[in-house]
C-alpha cells in the first residue's frame, strides 16, 4: 500500500515553514526531514508517522487516534501512528507536523 497523496500535500503545506525541510521516498511512504532527520511520514498504512519527544510520550497516547507506532510487531520508542484521515481540520494536522518538526529540529543534524 502506498502513501495518501493528499495527506503527503497537506504534510507538505504544513511544514512549509520550518527550515532545513527535505522529502524522501522510504519503504512505500514520503518521509519529511529536517535537517536530515525523519520528522513525520505520510505513512504507507495510512496517517502518520510522527517522531515525538520520547519524555513526551505517554501524554501524547492519551489522546484520541494516537498509537504507538510498531515496525515487525515491535514499538518504536519515539514513534507514534496518528490515525489522521481527509477529516482531519488541517489545524490539527499541522499541530501533528510542528511536534514531529520541531523535535527533529532539536536533533544533530545529519
Amino acid at each position: 500500500m502506498a502513501y495518501d497523496d493528499d495527506l503527503a500535500d497537506r504534510v507538505r503545506a504544513a511544514i512549509a515553514g520550518h527550515d532545513g525541510v527535505t522529502e524522501k521516498p522510504m519503504f512505500g511512504a514520503l518521509g519529511f526531514l529536517v535537517n536530515g532527520n525523519l520528522a513525520v511520514s505520510a505513512s504507507s498504512r495510512g496517517g502518520l508517522m510522527l517522531r515525538v519527544d520520547p519524555g513526551g510520550l505517554e501524554s501524547l497516547l492519551a489522546e484520541d487516534d494516537v498509537s504507538p507506532f510498531e515496525m515487525r510487531g515491535r514499538e518504536m520508542h519515539g514513534w507514534v501512528h496518528v490515525a489522521a484521515t481527509d477529516s482531519t481540520p488541517d489545524t490539527e494536522l499541522a499541530r501533528w507536523v510542528a511536534i514531529g518538526a520541531t523535535y527533529a529540529a532539536s536533533l544533530p543534524a545529519k
